[in-house]
């Protein structure tokens, strides 16, 4: 379906991974729109898009994307869509401030997505959080699952929400998305920690190490709290209330689901960035918070 041409947006995709992927096939073969992905300079990534002159699923469908090895900063771009992990976009936000881009939507997780606002323009700058499975097969093709079980990636404007949805992306809206990547990012890390610990063993983590993630992630909590913002959503207040031996309990499970525990292994380096995004936060903290706990359950 290709929208009318007042409807039609130019968008570029700062990221050629997984998430970047999916959402630039959806945006381009169903949304109808012009899509740009960029994916990093000598990548495999890179050259199999090239190859294939754009994003293919395992189906044979291919959604047709213009392929850059770099943000072309002069192009008028309606969107960019950052799809990189927080350590990764750090050092782009230079770029992506001078960009000529009248919006950009941060869609990954962090532990200070005011910062990173601030850096681009709080002006153009909406945050989010993909919900969405996506995977390669050994040719490069897309395998994505979007919308299973319901899941709706997360944006802070009404109006990206609308321009998914009608992608075929799922979506909605969150009233507060910074402080709601701020406390999933303790979540994020205690995932990642238990799961890579699975991996190492072949199956779950040991009962230590989900209480090591467990009173990490309280800890973690405990220094948003110090840093002057409430837990949130409701969900993750009552989790950060808990007894220990619950959340133990919740983390020791999931690391048994062998298909998430392999998904979120992956991510063992994010988990390492968010750890370092917390500490260096802890050091303004006021009361003091058990940063132990928190270094702790970073993954290994």
């Amino acid at each position: 379906m290709t929208p009318t041409p007042s409807l039609r947006r130019r968008i570029a995709i700062l990221g050629a991974g997984r998430i970047g992927s999916a959402l630039g096939f959806q945006l381009a073969r169903t949304g109808g729109h012009d899509v740009t992905v960029v994916a990093r300079r000598g990548s495999d990534r890179l050259r199999r898009l090239e190859r294939d002159k754009g994003v293919v699923s395992v189906t044979g469908e291919r959604a047709e994307v213009r392929i850059l090895d770099q943000l072309d900063e002069q192009a008028p771009y309606d969107l960019i869509i950052v799809t990189l992990l927080a350590h990764q976009a750090a050092p782009l936000l230079p770029s992506l401030r001078r960009s000529a881009a009248k919006e950009i939507l941060l869609m990954f997780n962090s532990f200070d997505p005011d910062a990173m606002g601030d850096a681009v323009g709080v002006e153009r700058c909406a945050f989010g959080m993909p919900f969405l499975q996506a995977d390669y097969d050994g040719e490069g093709r897309l395998k994505a699952v979007i919308g299973a079980a319901g899941q709706k990636s997360l944006l802070s404007r009404q109006s990206l929400v609308e321009l998914f949805n009608a992608a075929g992306a799922p979506a909605a809206y969150e009233r507060d998305m910074p402080l709601w990547l701020r406390c999933h990012a303790p979540l994020c890390i205690a995932f990642q920690s238990v799961c890579t610990a699975g991996e190492r063993r072949g199956g779950g983590c040991s009962w230590g190490e989900a209480r090591v993630a467990a009173r990490g992630v309280q800890a973690a909590f405990a220094l948003i709290r110090a840093l002057g913002r409430p837990v949130y959503p409701t969900a993750k207040a009552w989790l950060s209330r808990m007894p220990v031996w619950l959340v133990a309990g919740l983390f020791w499970g999931v690391s048994r689901n062998r298909p998430f525990r392999e998904l979120l292994a992956t991510g063992r380096l994010e988990g390492r960035a968010l750890t370092d995004a917390m500490l260096a936060a802890a050091a303004t903290a006021a009361p003091a918070v058990p940063v132990a706990r928190i270094e702790a359950m970073r993954p290994l």
